[in-house]
């Protein structure tokens, strides 16, 4: 039975047989999870497919070794801080999904909108491990990959394996957390050894003997990438801000809120970390040295991940990237099946996660189908932590100087609001011109994160009244 303060969950009257995931009230005691589970899924999700993807592309930008090393090293301890910090003690008290819990603050139709908004740019970053997934699984069927120019569908055989890539993938993300952990557990340690194996054999690839010979090696293949050019778009600076905010939608943003708040204890946030330094940071620079490997043996620099995969390990390498794509999508699906599940309940309360969570896998596989997704993944991560991101700051700011840190209170609390004006003009007043000068100006996303976050937090405070005292 839930407690007596929170509405009957929604998956109680439901006669299917998928598990309760407590969409719309606290996650009670017999369902917590220890850290174990988490250790698995984030070392998973995050040792998976756009870390075949983000490697490479730094070499395609011009990032020096030295930068790459120490930018990701600091970048992904602050990312780690961030989840540990930021987002986990707040899902181990108040134990509702993002969406929820937004709700009760911002209203049902403000977060109506945001859930659109979230639920789609998590489908588009589902679609690009799809994509990444599709590249492996068409090697035996002399699939023409798609290249660095190749923005549409570039073959009906493409299309056919992002289809059956794409709907396995939403299928498993449907069948609840569990299915998803389950998945990333047993996968995610395999994983990381031949990511690790992909990198010392890519290494070896390279023959370099000494710092001095590697770093003339990388040189040479950024020269050959940008066609004689050499220009670096990326510093210290960014790599450390790209490494800390790529994943900003989920801790400082909130949405792991969904995940965490099944956690027994805080401590449990520590587990990001197996994500950060074996994906973020040894998966990340192994990639990048198969791309390097790849350009100084085939002279070939498209960062097609099946292809690369395979001509470092061979059929392992393959089955690698199948599966990594997998680990990234599911538990993305499943994030953004919740957004649209809080989306649909608006209006039809009854509407199953199940399948709010298999509409989320659809649009994820039709995305899959347009390679452009996957080859603007630096960019693109950056611009969904810049929109999906301050409103996290809204709860952050809500929790701390608003609700004090009470779950109790908070728990039998009910929105002050249906839409909140004030929520609404925090999220746009520095979210709107940030687009803008992303999107029209050519400013690097993730630069925005922070200032984005931090306004939309202050300016919540500034323009929302605040609670009489009861």
């Amino acid at each position: 039975m839930p407690p007596a303060n929170t509405p009957p969950p929604v998956e109680a009257s439901r006669s299917d047989s998928v598990a309760n995931e407590y969409e719309r009230e606290p996650v009670p005691e017999k369902s917590l999870k220890g850290a174990g589970k988490f250790w698995g899924m984030y070392a998973g999700e995050h040792a998976a497919g756009t870390e075949f993807m983000i490697g490479p592309l730094f070499l395609l930008a011009g990032v020096s070794l030295q930068n790459i090393i120490f930018g990701l090293l600091l970048g992904n301890l602050m990312a780690v801080l961030s989840w540990r910090y930021v987002c986990v003690p707040i899902a181990t008290k108040a134990r509702y999904t993002l969406y929820h819990h937004l709700e009760k603050i911002a209203g049902k139709w403000l977060v109506l909108l945001y859930n659109l908004a979230n639920g789609l740019l998590f489908c588009f970053l589902a679609g690009a491990m799809i994509t990444v997934s599709a590249t492996a699984v068409g090697i035996p069927f002399d699939m023409t990959m798609p290249t660095t120019d190749d923005w549409l569908p570039n073959s009906t055989m493409f299309v056919v394996v992002v289809l059956a890539v794409g709907l396995l993938i939403a299928t498993v993300a449907s069948l609840g957390y569990d299915t998803v952990a389950k998945f990333a557990n047993i996968a995610s340690p395999w994983m990381v050894l031949v990511f690790l194996a992909c990198g010392i054999v890519a290494f070896k690839q390279l023959g370099a003997s000494s710092w001095e010979e590697l770093n003339a090696i990388w040189s040479e293949s950024i020269l050959f990438a940008q066609d004689g050019e050499s220009e670096s778009t990326m510093g210290f600076w960014s790599v450390f801000l790209f490494a800390w905010f790529c994943n900003a939608a989920m801790h400082v943003g909130m949405a792991d809120l969904s995940v965490f708040r099944f956690a027994k204890k805080a401590s449990a946030g520590w587990a990001t970390s197996a994500g950060m330094y074996v994906g973020h940071y040894m998966a990340w620079i192994a990639a990048a040295f198969m791309l390097a490997a790849q350009i100084k043996l085939n002279q070939d620099a498209n960062p097609v991940p099946g292809p690369m995969a395979n001509n470092v390990v061979g059929l392992a390498g393959i089955i690698c990237v199948v599966v990594a794509g997998w680990t990234t999508a599911n538990p993305t699906i499943y994030r953004a099946g919740l957004a649209f599940q809080a989306m649909a309940q608006t209006i039809f309360p009854n509407v199953s996660r199940f399948w709010a969570t298999f509409a989320a896998g659809l649009i994820a596989t039709v995305a899959g189908a347009f390679p452009a997704f996957a080859w603007q993944l630096l960019g693109f991560v950056g611009l969904y932590g810049t929109i999906l991101a301050p409103m996290g700051g809204v709860i952050f700011f809500d929790w701390y100087f608003r609700q004090k840190g009470d779950a109790s209170a908070f728990q039998k609390s009910s929105p002050a609001t249906s839409f909140s004006v004030p929520v609404l003009l925090a999220w746009l007043i520095p979210v709107v011109p940030a687009f803008y000068l992303i999107v029209y100006e050519g400013y690097t996303a993730v630069n925005f994160v922070l200032p984005c976050w931090l306004i939309t937090g202050v300016l919540y405070l500034l323009l929302s009244k605040k609670p009489a005292a009861a």
